[in-house]
C-alpha cells in the first residue's frame, strides 16, 4: 500500500521530529498498548490480548522493543497497520538493539525486537533460557552516518583509520592528534550508548571488535540528542543511522568515507550498491515464535515484511534502502515457514 503525498509529508515531519526518541508508544486509534501483560512463554507475550474475533476482525496488542535505527521504519509500518486494523494497538520502544534483547524480548516481555545488527550469541542464550524462540527478518539496509558540525571546515571525508583514532579505546584528545593540519581543539563526541546495535556495528567495523570504543563521549539512545550535541559545537562529531540525517540534512554535515577507493558519501544509492563501505549494514526485526501463534501478530509480521519492499515508505519517507521484491519474497516465505512450524 502506498501513501498519498500529504500522508507521506506528514509522516516524514513526524519522523524528523521524533527521530529515535526514547520509549515512544504509538497512539493509534484508541489508547496506548499495555506492555506489562503476560509473558512470551505461552501466555500472550508482552500484553497481547488475543487474535482476531470470529468474524475475522484482528484485535490485540503488540509490543516492539529494540533498535533506535529501525524505530522510524517500525513506527511507520505500525501506524499504517493500525489504520487498517483499528482494534490492534502497537507500542514501539527505542531501547537499543542490545537493550531490547536483554531487557525485553529475551525475557518474554515484547513480541518483536528490532536490531541494527544480528542477535549475539549471549542474547541467543538468554532467549533460550527463557523459552523464547525467534526468527530473523531483514527489513532494510542502512548507511551508518558520521556527522560533524556545519562550521567544520577541515574534514569532509574520513578513512576508517582516522575514525578509529577518533573513536577507538585510545581515542585522540584533539583534532590535531589525528592530523596536524586540523585544529588544536578537543574533540567532542556524541554517539549511541553501548546497548545500541549501531554502537556494536560501528566499533566492530571500524575498531575491529564490538565494544572496542572510547568511553570519552556522550552516549544516548536518542538520535536527536546526538544532533543537538553536534550542532552545538564546531568541534563535535557523532554517528547514527542514515534515516535521521536523511530527514534532517541541513542541521549537520555527513562525512564521506574513504575505504581505499576514494571518498563515498552516505546515500541510499551507495548503501544499495555496497560502495559505502564498511558502514552499509542490514537492519532486522525479530518476532517471537510463541507470539506468531496469534493471528494479529502473525499478520503484522507478514505486513512488515511486505512493506520492506515499499520504495515510497522505506526510501522516500524513512530513509533506508528497501528490500528488493526478490528479497522480500524470500523473507516472507521464510517467515511463513517459521509461522507454520509453530502451529
Amino acid at each position: 500500500m502506498t501513501q498519498d503525498e500529504t500522508d507521506a509529508l506528514s509522516r516524514r515531519s513526524f519522523i524528523a521530529g521524533a527521530g529515535a526518541a526514547g520509549a515512544v508508544a504509538i497512539a493509534g486509534c484508541t489508547e496506548q498498548a499495555d506492555t506489562g501483560g503476560e509473558n512470551a512463554n505461552g501466555d500472550g507475550n508482552g500484553g497481547s490480548t488475543g487474535s482476531g474475533s470470529g468474524n475475522g476482525q484482528l484485535s490485540g496488542n503488540i509490543s516492539i522493543s529494540g533498535s533506535s535505527t529501525v524505530y522510524p521504519l517500525a513506527e511507520a509500518v505500525a501506524e499504517d497497520f493500525m489504520e487498517q486494523h483499528g482494534d490492534v494497538q502497537i507500542s514501539v520502544q527505542s531501547t537499543g538493539s542490545g537493550g531490547g534483547f536483554s531487557n525485553f524480548f529475551c525475557t518474554g516481555d515484547t513480541q518483536f525486537n528490532n536490531a541494527s545488527r544480528p542477535i549475539k550469541e549471549s542474547e541467543e542464550g538468554l532467549c533460550e533460557e527463557n523459552g523464547v524462540e525467534w526468527h530473523e527478518v531483514k527489513v532494510a539496509t542502512d548507511a551508518l552516518t558520521v556527522i560533524v558540525n556545519n562550521e567544520n571546515d577541515w574534514i569532509d571525508c574520513a578513512t576508517p583509520e582516522q575514525l578509529e583514532q577518533i573513536w577507538g579505546p585510545d581515542a585522540a584528545t584533539k583534532w590535531s592528534d589525528v592530523n596536524s593540519d586540523w585544529p588544536d581543539e578537543n574533540i567532542e563526541r556524541y554517539g549511541p550508548a553501548d546497548t545500541s546495535g549501531t554502537f556494536d556495528y560501528f566499533s566492530e567495523e571500524i575498531m575491529g571488535e564490538a565494544g572496542a570504543h572510547t568511553s570519552d563521549y556522550q552516549p544516548t539512545e536518542k538520535d536527536n540528542i546526538i544532533v543537538q550535541g553536534v550542532t552545538g559545537s564546531k568541534y563535535a562529531i557523532g554517528y547514527f543511522g542514515f534515516s535521521f540525517y536523511y530527514n534532517n540534512p541541513d542541521q549537520v554535515t555527513a562525512l564521506a568515507i574513504d575505504n581505499g577507493d576514494g571518498c563515498v558519501e552516505p546515500s541510499l544509492e551507495t548503501a544499495k550498491s555496497g560502495e559505502y563501505a564498511p558502514l552499509s549494514r542490514p537492519l532486522f526485526t525479530y518476532p517471537a515464535k510463541s507470539a506468531l501463534q496469534e493471528e494479529h501478530v502473525a499478520e503484522f509480521a507478514r505486513y512488515f515484511v511486505e512493506r520492506s519492499a515499499d520504495e515510497e515508505l522505506v526510501a522516500e519517507t524513512v530513509g533506508y534502502v528497501p528490500n528488493s521484491q526478490e528479497e522480500m519474497q524470500t523473507q516472507l516465505d521464510q517467515l511463513n515457514e517459521f509461522i507454520g512450524s509453530s502451529e
